[in-house]
């Protein structure tokens, strides 16, 4: 299990013109020697959030600093593909208000997007690096991408699914439908089980309750029946809820199929135990034998974003936000049948950089992700757990040096991990090079630069001391001057997400 982690990140990316002069293979050549930077100081403590909505939660641990690796040269963390940043700015947005800067997690908003990275074609994962100076950078800086996609699985090759379902029930999953809105997504999610799969559905308002034992998939009556059945009403004691539903689970666990307890609430606990340390202290071992928690955050006021993903780090599972059917149909129908099946546990990444070449560097967001280097080796550190089919995107701002030259091998990407049910670590290392970075912005991969304007935007809404972007508008310019991003419905959904933030700040 990972330990327990607050929230977010910014990014310090930056708005100067990217026409950085290529090499005759076409590789990056900095414009002229860059500057030798020190590290800058530690992230600044949390503050208390401001949002528009009544009793919402949110937490901003700081961001990363700016490294010399002649200092320090590996930078290390766990891998993460949670998603609820994006889609709670998703949420503000629609209601007309800017999205709460604690609030945006950079690394959420890039791993929200489908990166189009090949599948492994031996092993559990295949690693992809790229990168190019972007329109957001200094032209002496280039962004590198990290990319790590997981093996898929087939519905006919995972093993039969445990699914309990843990769902909110009290007064104020009464609010915005925000019940209803579930039972839509489970309805959803009966019809896309195999024959194998079962489901249990806990609730929780003042107490916690068994509506539905362990049931086959295939006697969707009963599921569906039992589903309808639910009303709001009560206090929130989710630590009597997940107790309840970890009880549950741990009686049909046998460690060869796939268990998961999914909790479904707007995360504000006020019965019980109330902390995500608290209410975890009963079930961290049911964790470590496999059964893991994925959290589902509903609503927006009356919502603990803490809490939820506290929660999810700590039962080795992802944290997800709910905004619309839409979304729901995606979550429910996707990912937790497509890619529920845990392929890595512990999950950990470290890159080395060659202080030779490399000036500096800086890992954008990550931030309560982070691992300490001495402990990359070590297989009791907790890290994340990954699912089948799933990607991880990590970038870095990058000087390099005035010995740089597009032959030489920048650094080195290092994976560790252990596979469900083996007793050690399995590794995987990959070199990148001068090689790998495109010379411009355009020549770069459509994903890639996706990714540029994604961070960019956080960057933007996070309004970091020294952020060289400090307007959307300049980021909406260079997608509609320079284009060429991926031209999928998913895309399009963030470019008038982006062109909405930009109105609403005018």
């Amino acid at each position: 299990m990972r330990k327990p982690v607050l929230s977010l990140v910014a990014v310090a990316l930056v708005a100067a013109a990217c026409s950085s002069g290529s090499s005759s293979s076409g590789g990056y050549v900095p414009p002229n020697p860059p500057q030798h930077h020190q590290p800058t100081s530690p992230p600044r403590a949390p503050e208390p959030a401001q949002t528009p909505y009544h009793d919402t939660t949110f937490q901003d641990p700081g961001s990363n600093p700016t490294t010399d690796p002649a200092e320090d040269q590996v930078s290390t963390f766990a891998m993460d593909v949670d998603t609820a940043s994006y889609t709670i700015a998703q949420r503000f947005v629609a209601d007309g208000n800017m999205p709460d800067p604690a609030s945006v997690r950079v690394e959420e908003w890039v791993n929200s997007f489908d990166q189009d990275y090949p599948a492994p074609e031996e092993g559990t994962f295949a690693v992809h690096v790229d990168g190019a100076p972007t329109p957001f950078l200094d032209q002496r800086q280039v962004l590198l991408r990290v990319g790590i996609k997981a093996r898929d699985s087939s519905e006919r090759t995972r093993p039969d699914a445990a699914l309990t379902f843990v769902i909110d029930t009290s007064g104020s999953m009464a609010q915005e439908d925000r019940l209803e809105l579930v039972k839509d997504s489970l309805r959803k999610l009966v019809h896309g089980l195999g024959r194998g799969d079962s489901i249990a559905v806990v609730t929780f308002g003042d107490d916690a309750r068994v509506v539905l034992p362990p049931t086959r998939a295939t006697d969707e009556d009963t599921i569906l029946s039992a589903i309808d059945e639910l009303e709001p009403g009560g206090s929130t004691n989710l630590e009597a809820g997940l107790r309840l539903g970890y009880d549950l689970a741990r009686e049909t666990h046998n460690g060869d199929g796939i268990d998961r307890v999914i909790l479904a609430s707007d995360g504000v606990a006020n019965v019980g135990l109330t902390d995500a340390d608290g209410i975890l202290r009963r079930i961290r071992d049911d964790a470590a034998t496999g059964i893991e928690l994925v959290s589902i955050g509903v609503g927006m006021g009356n919502y603990n974003d803490v809490l939820l993903e506290q929660l999810a780090d700590q039962g080795d599972g992802f944290y997800a936000y709910v905004n619309d059917l839409a979304e729901a149909r995606r979550l429910f129908t996707e990912d937790l049948t497509g890619t529920i099946q845990s392929v890595a546990l512990d999950a950990k990444v470290q890159v080395e950089f060659d202080p030779d070449v490399v000036a500096s560097y800086r890992l954008v967001g990550y931030e309560n992700r982070a691992i300490a280097d001495e402990d990359f080796r070590d297989p009791r550190v907790d890290a994340g757990a990954i699912g089948a089919g799933h990607s991880v995107t990590a970038l870095y701002e990058l000087s390099l040096t005035d010995r740089f030259s597009p032959d030489d091998v920048l650094g080195t990407v290092r994976l560790r991990w252990t596979e469900p049910g083996a007793s050690h670590e399995s590794s995987l290392a990959r070199e990148f090079s001068a090689a790998d970075l495109a010379g411009r912005f355009r020549e770069a991969d459509p994903t890639f630069r996706l990714d540029a304007v994604v961070a960019a935007t956080a960057a933007v809404l996070r309004d970091e001391d020294g952020a060289r972007v400090s307007d959307l508008r300049d980021v909406v310019d260079v997608v509609r001057e320079d284009g060429g991003l991926p031209a999928t419905d998913q895309v399009h959904d963030f470019i008038d997400l982006l062109e909405r933030m930009a109105d609403l700040r005018d």
